[in-house]
């Protein structure tokens, strides 16, 4: 009976620990992008900020 429970713990172990590092693996595999500045919408509205800013 405690084999039992203890055999079955380790393959509970097992497979949390094999889950947890495919899911690291594939975190460092993906790609980040960035916008490129000319296609950010949000640009135009801090310049437009900082220059009616400037102006007061």
């Amino acid at each position: 009976m405690m084999f039992t429970i203890l055999a079955i713990s380790i393959i509970i172990i097992i497979v949390v620990l094999a889950l947890a590092v495919a899911t690291t693996s594939k975190a460092y595999q993906y790609r980040h992008t960035v916008d490129p500045v000319d296609n950010n919408p949000h640009l135009s509205r801090i310049e437009e900020k900082e220059k009616n800013e400037g102006e007061s």
